[in-house]
């Protein structure tokens, strides 16, 4: 190749070049296009979402934040595995916590849309803002309040505010006709028992353990879940001696379960009665009355009755609806 030839193909390397940027700029533009026109159906999807979920004549919809009017929508994070109180049914969430969740909607003239999680995952997801608010069979506690991890009593966050709707308490329950001399927590040392991870369940249980070995006896032997599922599945089997629930939970475990066959309450009343509350992030004071007086108010108009009637939990209803009323 002469030196000649060869100028001249250096010489065509720029148009090359411009013609290759010009196709990445063609195929940029056309990405971006693309996104936006992306963006733009996510926000009108949620516009379209946001005004067939908006009631602004509902009778509390102007109690509510300006950001919740205009979405419509709060994200709810729920442990929904937790029968009757939260569960799925032909992909449909049902149970106490939805129902109550779509009366309060109504009367706050949008949409509680419920998202699953493990229950010990809640706090995190609502500090992180994953969550608006959580609905879950979740007690009202003053380490939950102020942000305190209960195990081992170190602050983990801002906590939450609690808009407490029922009173429940915790029960024992065994393989019916195999209660292993377990008649209460009194007769637990020694015994094998199942709970759900991060429930009052599960701390009552080393609450109760450190009480065993403190009187010279054997220490309960604690197996935590992540729901309470696994936890029956476990005493169904026979790998533990009883399971440790929420009283609701409990009560519709023996009463559905192998019709009835599988398991018996033992230990006779609910012990630890303590309140359910609705979780609202800390700083969301205007978020949290709005919801209280929702809750107020389907109370007031009987929707709250229907509910516990329909899901036989009557005794667990609330007179007065209380802010952070646990201890």
């Amino acid at each position: 190749m002469t030196a000649d030839t060869t100028r001249r193909a250096a010489a065509g390397r720029p148009g090359r070049s411009v013609k290759t940027a010009a196709a990445i700029a063609t195929v940029t533009a056309s990405l971006l296009l693309l996104s936006a026109c992306g963006d733009q159906t996510q926000a009108a999807q949620a516009r379209r979402e946001a005004a067939k979920n908006r009631n602004p004549h509902a009778p509390l919809f102007s109690k509510l934040p300006k950001d919740v009017q205009d979405k419509a929508m709060l994200q709810v994070g729920s442990d929904i595995t937790y029968k009757p109180v939260e569960f799925r049914s032909n992909g449909k969430v049902e149970g106490i916590d939805p129902d109550l969740a779509a009366a309060i909607g109504k009367e706050l003239g949008i949409k509680l849309n419920f998202n699953n999680a493990t229950f010990d995952t809640l706090m995190g997801g609502l500090k992180s803002q994953r969550y608006d608010i959580a609905v879950s069979a979740m007690t009202d506690t003053k380490d939950r309040q102020q942000g305190v991890d209960s195990t081992t009593g170190k602050k983990i966050g801002e906590g939450v505010d609690f808009v407490d709707y029922l009173n429940v308490g915790v029960s024992l329950y065994t393989q019916k006709g195999k209660t292993q001399g377990i008649d209460g927590w009194e007769t637990m040392c020694g015994k094998k028992l199942a709970v759900q991870r991060g429930t009052v369940s599960h701390d009552l249980a080393k609450e109760k353990s450190k009480s065993c070995e403190a009187d010279g006896q054997q220490p309960i032997s604690i197996e935590a879940f992540d729901n309470d599922s696994e936890a029956q599945t476990r005493l169904r089997t026979g790998g533990v001696d009883a399971v440790s629930s929420d009283y609701p939970v409990a009560a519709y475990a023996v009463k559905v379960s192998g019709g009835g066959n599988d398991f018996q309450m033992v230990g006779g009343a609910p012990l630890k009665a303590a309140p359910y509350g609705i979780a609202v992030p800390k700083g969301q004071e205007k978020l949290r009355d709005a919801i209280k007086a929702a809750v107020e108010l389907v109370i007031k108009n009987h929707a709250y009755d229907a509910v516990l009637a329909k899901w036989n939990v009557r005794d667990a209803g609330v007179k007065e609806v209380k802010i952070n009323g646990g201890s």
